[in-house]
This record gives structure tokens, sequence and C-alpha cells, in this order.
């Protein structure tokens, strides 16, 4: 391990520009069995979607706070090259909560040979890709078995 690997550590905090902080919150906070921040008088323009006490993602309103990035919604198609992935250990459970959300579904669960895993792609509701994903490993190959 790298000295710098020591003395360090990074967790990514993504944060994506949304058309309505609360209902996007409540919809990943259902997919993902999460839990949004507690009532505050922001939370119409930022939100913070958390499980077990570990940050998965910030939701902030479009064209508020002036925030570089995080204006003109119409500029560029949402996430345009982002993927918004997910490791979930209840994937059955996960792609049933999608479901029941009414989620636009990209990917049906496939087999993900390359990590061993099974995936779902989706589209949250302002248009980001979202991918649900068994953890690595989960699904063994045939010559495994």
């Amino acid at each position: 391990m790298s000295s710098r690997a020591k003395d360090s550590a990074v967790e990514a905090q993504p944060l994506i520009a949304v058309r309505n902080v609360r209902a996007s919150s409540r919809w990943y906070a259902e997919l993902l069995q999460a839990d949004p921040l507690s009532e505050h008088p922001h939370r119409d323009i930022y939100d913070r979607i958390s499980c077990a006490g570990k940050l998965l993602l910030q939701l902030h309103a479009w064209d508020e706070e002036d925030h570089p990035n995080l204006v003109d919604a119409q500029a560029a198609p949402p996430g345009h090259g982002v993927l918004l992935w997910f490791q979930v250990t209840g994937f059955d459970a996960a792609v049933e909560r999608a479901r029941r959300l009414g989620a636009e579904v990209i990917e049906e669960p496939h087999v993900n040979p390359a990590p061993r895993h099974r995936e779902m792609w989706l589209r949250d509701c302002d248009g980001y890709v979202v991918v649900l994903a068994s953890p690595d490993g989960e699904q063994l190959m045939d010559s495994e078995r």
C-alpha cells in the first residue's frame, strides 16, 4: 500500500441536479431503501440520500443558488455520459421496488459476465441512468459450479 493511500481516504459523494428535490428524494429513498435528510428549510433546494449513515447521493435543484454547472437544465441531456451505479445486496427486492416505482427500464435484469453479478438499468424521474447491481461475483459462471 502506498503512503498516500494510508494518509488519506476518499469517498465518492455524487451530486445531481433535479427538477423536484423532494420527489427525487422520495424516489431514491424508496428504490434504495435509504434515508433522506430530516426535514429542513433548505429541502426544496437540496437533499442527501444516505443508508446506514453512508452518503450515497446528493440532490440539488436546477437554477438555484447560482452554482456552476447546476444551471440551465435544457443545456444538455440529464447525466449524458454518467451512470448512477448502486450495488445492492437485495437485488431481487430492489428490482421489485423499481417496478413498483414505475421506473423506465432500459435493460431488464441480466448477468454481466465480467464482474459476475446481476444488473438492471433504468431511468429516474429526471432521466438519469441508474444501474442496480448485485455484489461482484454473486453469479458463478457455469464452469465454476
